[in-house]
């Protein structure tokens, strides 16, 4: 168990996690997004002992970094995190979680329709008050329900999605709707105090937008950011401004969604989806370009997708998700496919990523 992972450091802090994680946003009964996934799957509601299997198979390729939020099934994310990781020696994984979001319970008849399937009755109002954090913290222990000793139950906490997830398309402000401000003034400081007092050992933020990032980096002293499908193999945007702050500060970045929601896992095939939108004719030409350059080299395109962002020094790990154990299995020998230098080559000439990339040698 926990062997074949090099760990990396977050920020500045002695914490090190993994550079392959395993986001748990699929063990809240994630659903609707069919091509997410190394196999294409359809992701509706699974098991809690299914889910905790898939866990346990994680630290057995050698996993032991484990991100959730209380809003990833309402609840359902963090306790079958917590059945998955029961029988594993805490003070040897890492587990980061999220603040921002107060579960408010609902009458049953008044659940509607969202990103989870068989939600318990409960809805995600977001609160940036240091109650409310502090509250966050302690439910979340209790969905862990994970002995601690002489360690912290949660290593990160992260202010999550202080846009509340507002979907920008191309072109659209990314800070049409921000709590920044609020999140600066009062999540901040309660996290602050938090890691001062050692109940937790890092602090950042969770978001999809590194327009938004780039302003906490210099407006408060973080250790990570989680950054979801904005540093891969198909998205640079962030090159030129986010990660220059996060080598400087230095600000570790944890990788979200390195499929970029499907098309990287299952390449240009009919309705594949790019950001959970129907891929543009840019967008499926550039994926084109890298699955030859794949087919040339011999190279899984999933295997170019995960490896990719890890060759940056300011990407301390990646975290795709996974529900069946087989797909925890598949990323992991994706991880570890032979990368040739040639291929790397190919990607800076040909240029389908950004030319500041670091591809390796």
């Amino acid at each position: 168990m926990f062997t074949g992972l090099k760990e990396r450091r977050i920020g500045k802090t002695a914490l090190a996690v993994t550079e392959f994680g395993l986001g748990d946003t699929p063990l809240g009964n994630v659903f609707g997004n069919v091509f997410g996934n190394v196999f294409g799957n359809v992701y509706w509601a699974t098991e809690t002992e299914t889910a905790a299997a898939t866990v346990r198979a994680a630290a057995a390729a050698g996993i032991r970094y484990f991100d959730t939020a209380p809003v990833y099934g309402f609840g359902l994310g963090e306790m079958r995190l917590g059945k998955g990781i029961a029988a594993l020696p805490r003070e040897k994984i890492a587990i980061s979680s999220k603040v921002g979001y107060s579960l408010v319970p609902v009458d049953p008849g008044e659940l509607k329709p969202g990103l989870w399937d068989q939600p318990p009755p409960l809805r995600a109002d977001f609160d940036c008050s240091r109650d409310a954090v502090l509250r966050s913290l302690e439910a979340s222990l209790k969905r862990f329900d994970t002995p601690c000793v002489d360690t912290p139950c949660v290593d990160m906490l992260a202010i999550h999605d202080p846009d509340e997830a507002a979907d920008v398309g191309a072109g659209v402000d990314p800070f049409s709707r921000s709590h920044f401000r609020a999140a600066l003034d009062e999540d901040f400081p309660a996290l602050a105090e938090l890691r001062s007092q050692g109940v937790i050992k890092a602090i950042g933020v969770g978001i999809d937008k590194w327009q938004m990032l780039c302003d906490f980096a210099t407006a408060g002293d973080f250790d990570s950011f989680l950054l979801a499908g904005r540093y891969t193999l198909l998205d640079q945007d962030s090159m030129q401004h986010l990660l220059p702050l996060c080598e400087q500060r230095p600000i570790s970045l944890v990788v979200g969604g390195p499929y970029n929601s499907g098309i990287l896992a299952i390449g240009v095939i009919d309705l594949a989806t790019y950001d959970d939108r129907p891929a543009s004719p840019a967008t499926l030409d550039r994926v084109r370009k890298i699955e030859a350059a794949c087919a040339r080299h011999g190279v899984p395109l999933q295997a170019a997708a995960l490896q990719f962002p890890l060759r940056h020094p300011s990407v301390a790990s990646i975290i795709p998700g996974a529900r069946p154990v087989a797909e925890v299995e598949a990323n992991s020998a994706f991880l570890h496919a032979p990368m040739p230098p040639q291929f790397r080559a190919e990607l800076k000439h040909e240029r389908p990523i950004h030319e500041a990339a670091p591809v390796g040698r």
